[in-house]
């Protein structure tokens, strides 16, 4: 297992984090969760043994429940890892039970502190921007939780870049400490956050893990074209998850992913996991699985070196379009490159101008 620093910070965590999206049961998960605390300590012993140091949990995550499935299978292990959980989305009806405001993230941290048996979070993602609450009293509320020693570092979580941008420099602007990670969805059919939110945070130095490699099922070999998706996958269930703008597109970037697997030997999600690990920018990815032998198939990817050829297939058949000013840089002003999206705009240029 590699481990890179959390963002610019001097913490080293594990490039394959545990999730637990499908820990626990209840508050709207029941179709993708319900793993029980007995399998999660038998995941989290496989997990352990390839050197994963870094657990992700979410509050809303079986409305909490998660969190106590996660605090039971740890038992007295929770100071071997890097704890991570968030805050932000709505927890309740009343007009404060969401939100990135002072209230509401002390109040939410202290309820999960309690249900995870823990007196601090090693990382706190605020899990959504908040359009209502004032940039800096988010930022406040973070470092006041920091200096509380309720959490040792903050983050954020499916940010936009300028809304990323502006957390930064309000942190920066106020002396305060900004968030070191970032957390978002990326995978090979969605790569959307490479336009602005993947090199923002290249330029501000803030890490960036990407969440649910496998597009919540999509990638996992089991959605083909033409064929009824097993309801045992989440994809078969009617999860909502993730929005495809373009479905003719995605199988037939399946097709490619399928085809790699089958060349190297692989399973399809190893590809996936393989091909996002050496993408630019992604310090690491977070995993999750309900079934063991999935949750085994995927840590078993940290081993795995994706051919060059095979990454460049993907890539080239993953590529998305030059959206403005994306394809006027590339005709205008590439006498002058950034090194944070020049990757991105290199690929661009081999796709969009055939250089």
């Amino acid at each position: 297992m590699e481990y890179t620093r959390l963002g610019n910070s001097g913490l080293y965590v594990s490039r394959l984090a545990l999730g637990t999206i499908t820990y626990g049961q209840g508050g709207g998960f029941e179709k993708i969760a319900g793993v029980d605390a007995s399998e999660a300590r038998k995941q989290l012993d496989a997990a352990f043994d390839r050197g994963v140091n870094f657990i992700d949990t979410a509050n809303i995550y079986s409305a909490g429940d998660a969190e106590k499935v996660l605090a039971k299978a740890l038992g007295g292990r929770r100071d071997d890892v890097i704890l991570t959980s968030k805050a932000r989305s709505p927890v309740g009806d009343g007009p404060n039970d969401s939100g990135a405001s002072r209230y509401h993230l002390t109040r939410a941290v202290e309820d999960s502190l309690t249900r995870l048996g823990t007196d601090h979070l090693d990382l706190l993602y605020i899990h959504q921007w908040d359009g209502q609450t004032p940039v800096r009293e988010t930022v406040e509320t973070a470092n006041e939780l920091i200096a509380s020693g309720k959490i040792r570092y903050w983050g954020v979580s499916n940010y936009t870049g300028w809304q990323l941008t502006k957390t930064v420099y309000e942190a920066k602007a106020l002396g305060l400490t900004p968030p070191v990670e970032q957390q978002v969805y990326y995978t090979p059919e969605a790569r959307e956050i490479e336009y602005e939110i993947l090199p923002a945070a290249r330029d501000l130095g803030v890490g960036t893990w990407g969440w649910s490699p496998l597009g919540e099922g999509l990638l996992n070999g089991k959605v083909r074209r033409g064929e009824e998706t097993s309801s045992a996958t989440r994809q078969g269930t009617g999860w909502p998850e993730p929005h495809v703008t373009d479905w003719d597109r995605a199988y037939r970037l399946i097709d490619v992913l399928d085809e790699t697997a089958r060349e190297l030997g692989w399973g399809l999600p190893q590809v996936v996991i393989s091909w996002l690990l050496g993408r630019p920018g992604v310090d690491g990815i977070a995993i999750a699985a309900r079934e063991f032998d999935h949750l085994i198939e995927d840590l078993d990817a940290a081993d795995l070196s994706l051919p060059d050829d095979a990454r460049r297939r993907i890539t080239e058949a993953s590529q998305l379009p030059a959206y403005y000013p994306v394809w006027h840089r590339l005709l205008n002003g590439m006498d002058r490159p950034d090194p944070a999206d020049r990757p991105f705009f290199d690929e661009h240029r081999a796709s969009v101008l055939g250089e």
